[in-house]
């Protein structure tokens, strides 16, 4: 398949700037897949969908304050650093801008507790190590910012609200978004209901957010990305699929994390490690039975696997609705539940 059958027109003013508040107030259009239905209403209304028995799988990660602003040492020119995945306790693969001007020996401060030097430049990623004085987490807090997505030109007020309300796990450079709509309310009333939470934790990065750059998407190269699942997790999981009650992954990243460690029957083994599963149509869901998630970008791979769970026509007809009714896309957009 072609880049090009994942291109929609999107106007500029519906790319959502700042979260709505509540959290839970953003709009849901809800897709029933058997009946070939389109329902719109708004996602604290989330309920009304779920049966009891259904198991919503959360990813608990939490971002970290990933972008760092420094300088070169040698120049003094501005230098940034994106952090996208811990290696060891000094290294860390990363982005890099301006990157043609930051090569392999370059080194980079940011304050007289942290410095880097540039160790080696990969396929859209670089080797950075770290020298500082302290504990690194502590320093990052105080010199990192919210590593928000470049389509955001608002400065983002109350930074927790690029972290989901159950975030746990430190190291994402980007939000889960689909789990940003919940409040601990509607969580609790979804509980109240019998519906079950489970959380598995993938930490997201650039394989999640790596633009294809391929024009046939079978050529795109996947990065890894950290995930683990519990047993606790596991059985809550393997349960709901032996009694067939619905395994609904919240986002993208939880779709990615069940499917990389379910078997062909959709039970899952408690497992972590790092993942680079690719799903595009044509994919054969194992575990998930239904999808919560936000209106992603074009040509993006999260586009490319909602269209291998809904259909690539179907998804597109139905962001073409959104768009017409004003839906908000993106990070801090509106949802789709496809059931």
């Amino acid at each position: 398949m072609k880049k090009s059958d994942f291109y929609y027109d999107l106007p500029q003013e519906l790319i959502a700037q700042t979260p709505v508040e509540p959290r839970d107030s953003s709009r849901l259009l809800v897709y029933d897949r058997a009946q070939d239905k389109a329902t719109h209403t708004i996602f604290r209304n989330l309920g009304d969908f779920l049966k009891p028995g259904d198991v919503l799988v959360v990813n608990n990660t939490k971002v970290i304050p990933a972008r760092l602003i420094g300088k070169k040492v040698s120049t003094q020119a501005a230098a940034e650093v994106l952090l996208l995945k811990r290696l060891n306790l000094t290294d860390w693969e990363v982005l890099l801008r301006p990157a043609k001007r930051l090569k392999p020996g370059t080194d980079i401060v940011f304050s007289e507790k942290l410095k880097c030097k540039v160790l080696s430049a990969g396929e859209g990623v670089w080797t950075v190590r770290f020298e500082f004085e302290g504990v690194f987490e502590e320093i990052l807090d105080e010199l990192g910012q919210v590593p928000l997505p470049p389509y955001i030109k608002e400065k983002l007020i109350d930074k927790s609200r690029y972290n989901t309300v159950y975030a746990k796990i430190e190291g994402s450079a980007a939000a889960p978004t689909a789990g940003l709509h919940f409040t601990p309310e509607l969580i609790q009333s979804l509980k109240d209901k019998g519906v079950i939470f489970c959380e598995v934790l993938l930490n997201v990065g650039l394989g999640t957010f790596l633009p294809v750059k391929t024009d046939n998407i079978e050529d795109h190269h996947m990065h890894t990305e950290y995930y683990e699942v519990s047993q606790q997790a596991a059985d809550i999981i393997n349960q709901a699929k032996a009694e067939k009650r619905r395994v609904i992954a919240v986002g993208t990243t939880s779709v990615r994390v069940l499917e990389s460690c379910g078997g062909q029957n959709g039970f899952v083994k408690s497992c972590k490690g790092n993942t680079d599963i690719f799903i595009y149509p044509g994919y054969k869901f194992k575990t998930v039975d239904a999808l919560i998630t936000n209106f992603h970008l074009p040509e993006s791979t999260l586009i490319m696997l909602v269209s291998a769970f809904a259909g690539r026509e179907k998804v597109l007809e139905l962001y073409r609705e959104a768009i017409e009714l004003k839906y908000r896309f993106f990070s801090f957009g509106d949802a789709m539940f496809i059931m």
